[in-house]
């Protein structure tokens, strides 16, 4: 996430505000862009078609089609997915998922939203896919299908590889296109939850977007 100044996207996608053209919004950012998701209207730019790791920022792509798989009926809230040796040895942030453990998508979903999971976006690509490959390669049709030139994707997580890149510019494009499932703002406003409650394997979810505590 830090290779990428990027202004906040999930927060600006939101609230959008207006600047005038000469204020540096991001003097220390390598690249930056802000735009009103309604219309797409690019408010500020800096090398917003630099091509830089999106880290974590990835998973905005992998939300997008885990959305639109749940509105296709290919997931549903309530299923109940077992997770692979793949997905629980996901390095990285993790919700500490283990093999063939069951969690429903609505968790999973929630602990990707909140707490970054690696572990929870891999268990999910592979029920809509089958397999993280497969998974992948919707993610960078779905990239092309969004007219998107700076991107190659390589995993659903984020975790640096060769080859796996975006840029300020199409990580926006992908956001606008992710806030247009209101269902997502419940999940990434979510400054504090649990998975497991109740359980000795009980996990707290903390949000480490500060502005969602305020």
């Amino acid at each position: 996430m830090k290779k990428i100044g990027i202004l906040l996207i999930s927060l600006l996608l939101i609230y959008p505000c207006f600047v005038k053209a000469e204020t540096d919004l991001a003097p220390n950012a390598k690249s930056a862009i802000l735009l009103e998701a309604s219309t797409g209207k690019i408010i500020y730019e800096k090398n917003s078609h630099e091509k830089l790791a999106p880290a974590s920022m990835t998973k905005m792509m992998s939300m997008l089609l885990i959305m639109e798989s749940i509105e296709k009926g290919i997931l549903s809230w309530d299923q109940m997915i077992t997770v692979s040796a793949n997905a629980s040895g996901m390095g990285g942030s993790q919700i500490l998922l283990e093999t063939g453990e069951q969690m429903s998508v609505d968790d999973l979903f929630k602990g990707i939203a909140v707490a970054s999971g690696n572990d929870a976006v891999v268990a999910l690509a592979e029920a809509i896919a089958g397999t993280e490959e497969e998974f992948v390669k919707m993610m960078n049709e779905r990239a092309k299908e969004l007219g998107l030139n700076d991107t190659s994707f390589k995993n659903p997580h984020g975790l640096d590889t060769a080859n796996h890149y975006s840029s300020a510019y199409d990580m926006a494009m992908i956001g606008k296109e992710l806030v247009k499932h209101e269902k997502v703002l419940q999940y990434s406003s979510i400054y504090e939850d649990y998975l497991r409650k109740g359980t000795d394997k009980e996990i707290w979810l903390v949000n480490t977007n500060k502005v969602v505590y305020e």
